[in-house]
């Protein structure tokens, strides 16, 4: 027993390197990771005042699912597959509308807001149609501050709620119930694995090396954190004027928010949410970003950025300029993580190790080998390994 004991305390000896590379590029492993990674997850589709009235519906498309979420007649939002139950036919094409029912462009079959499947054609020419269980196939909704989110399955996994809760004295002050779009939800496909934007996202390391203007805003306050199903990044704004015309500005124009404490006033606070939603919080708006898989060595990111009123000069400027310092930010990160898929396709590349800094990423690797065990393996597996 004692010596069973001490084999279990045992440190893992893959806990200071990353995953394989063959796990950012190969068909199975992706596969999987539809089916026990994002089919589970909860996906942030909008924001409830993005439907605010009776037949505005929202849609969001992954794992081959097309979700919509719609605010039905007694003013509760619901989230449906996008799919009639007559040949499945898509209900609705595009990403936003705005319908009293939802009608099958095909047949014409109609269902009420809250999913009840309540018109066909010829009705009495279907002896097997019982139309009290052919409604429309129902998807779990949750409402955290506001954010809608939806999940396919149910694994038994927590909250977003739950997920969030180490934090949520620190998100309180943001007001996130009371935000409004500012613009629409933009699509940014990248030919990279998923998880290269996930790692990036969380990693800390490459701040000063590679985001000279993060770097001239933050100095060295910028900090990582991993809990159990969030990271946390953060950087406080220094007051030594920037050499950059919109980072200046930012520093310059951004005004006081009275709802904020004085700690957050020119404090940027960055979330990830297992597995891909992000949450940037700025003292001027709220982003949330999204990078979900479309193949083995693509994904598309979606983002868009929230905000409460305020009609200050100095508030839209410094949000404009917020815009044009994170614009710079994106266009280096995609160049990173271009170079990063691309050399993972070299066979001379296998596995790298992990700083103790890299607390996130050391986090992640750990959790994507505990659910897909597979990933343990250097090499890249003969095909068909993953129905064995």
């Amino acid at each position: 027993m004692a010596t069973q004991a001490n084999a279990f305390h045992q440190p893992d000896p893959l806990d200071g390197w990353s995953l394989p590379a063959w796990t950012y590029h190969d068909e199975e492993f992706h596969r999987l990771e539809l089916d026990r990674i994002f089919r589970p997850s909860w996906q942030v589709v909008c924001h409830a005042s993005d439907v605010p009235n009776h037949g505005d519906w929202h849609t969001l498309d992954y794992c081959g699912e097309s979700v919509i979420v719609v605010r039905g007649k007694d003013d509760v939002l619901r989230a449906f597959t996008n799919v009639c139950r007559h040949r499945g036919s898509r209900l609705v094409d595009g990403a936003v509308g705005c319908a009293k029912k939802l009608v099958c462009p095909y047949h014409a079959w109609t269902y009420d807001l809250d999913g009840r499947l309540t018109g066909v054609p010829d009705s009495a020419s279907y002896p097997t149609l019982d139309k009290g269980r052919a409604g429309l196939v129902s998807v779990e909704l949750e409402i955290w501050r506001g954010f809608v989110f939806v999940r396919l399955q149910d694994d038994g996994g927590p909250s977003v709620a739950e997920m969030m809760a180490p934090y949520e004295a620190m998100v309180e002050p943001y007001r996130f119930e009371e935000l409004s779009a500012l613009g629409r939800v933009t699509l940014r496909p990248r030919d990279v694995n998923w998880k290269n934007v996930g790692d990036n996202y969380s990693d800390g390391l490459h701040i000063p090396v590679a985001h000279p203007g993060l770097t001239r805003l933050f100095g060295k306050s910028y900090g990582v954190e991993a809990e159990a199903n969030v990271d946390r990044m953060w950087g406080d704004m220094v007051d030594r004027e920037s050499a950059n015309w919109s980072e200046r500005m930012y520093q310059k124009l951004l005004p006081p928010v009275p709802h904020l404490p004085e700690a957050s006033q020119r404090h940027w606070l960055y979330f990830k949410l297992w597995p891909n939603v992000a949450f940037d919080i700025y003292p001027d708006q709220v982003d949330f970003m999204q990078w979900l898989p479309t193949g083995p060595t693509t994904c598309l990111i979606r983002e868009i950025s929230y905000v409460l009123p305020d009609n200050r000069r100095e508030m839209r400027a410094a949000r404009y300029c917020n815009w044009r310092i994170n614009r710079q930010v994106n266009a280096e990160d995609t160049a990173l993580i271009t170079r990063v898929q691309d050399g993972m396709a070299s066979r001379s590349f296998s596995m790298g190790p992990l700083s103790d800094k890299e607390v996130c990423l050391k986090h992640f690797c750990k959790r994507m080998r505990d659910i897909i065990p597979e990933a343990r393996l250097e090499q890249q597996p003969p095909v068909g390994w993953s129905h064995k």
